[in-house]
């Protein structure tokens, strides 16, 4: 009897074991890792895209939230997270709650190919190659004209940032979205 009892306790402590990771396992497979952008890096992506308290800052790939709490904290601006990890969405309202700027802040658990980004005036990403050239044609069609894109690291393909600069041995790179979108072969 005690030993059904334990092995019915062990089975019960495993399944809920497994249901916490469940909930906590990305939706489908996360199309990069996950590395934090440095404080001084962050501070100069936002510096290059001139953010004001006007402006809604959207972190497209959002990890840990410094870039959009920087936004909230430093500048004044509102700001959107949008990342796939669970783990990291718990992270970032966490460190929102830390910084006292969940009034101005919030994280979406949600895949960035998806997040409707509309109302965004900044747009900023730390993503690879391939997925800011993916992004590419999104953004162009679905930000107003005059919102300000910065990755950090990679550039955009054929697209010509409007700025670059480099800090702390890491390129940045800006662009505006213009009125007429350009084309690409």
């Amino acid at each position: 009897m005690l030993r059904r009892g334990l092995l019915l306790l062990l089975a019960a402590v495993l399944l809920a074991g497994s249901l916490v990771l469940s909930q906590q396992a990305p939706k489908r497979e996360l199309d990069v890792w996950w590395e934090p952008s440095s404080d001084e890096v962050v501070t100069a992506m936002l510096k290059m895209a001139k953010v004001t308290e006007n402006d809604i800052v959207y972190d497209l790939g959002c990890g840990d939230g410094r870039i959009v709490i920087a936004a909230a904290k430093e500048f004044g601006a509102r700001g959107v997270g949008v990342d796939l990890d669970p783990k990291r969405i718990q992270e970032s309202n966490e460190n929102a709650k830390k910084a006292g700027v969940t009034d101005r802040v919030k994280f979406i658990e949600g895949d960035l190919y998806e997040a409707d980004i509309r109302q965004a005036t900044v747009v900023t990403l730390f993503l690879w190659p391939s997925i800011n050239l993916k992004l590419r044609p999104r953004l162009l069609k679905e930000l107003k004209p005059g919102t300000r894109v910065v990755s950090h690291s990679h550039d955009m393909g054929e697209w010509t940032p409007d700025a670059r600069t480099e800090v702390n041995g890491a390129r940045l790179y800006l662009w505006i979205i213009p009125k007429v979108a350009p084309t690409f072969n």
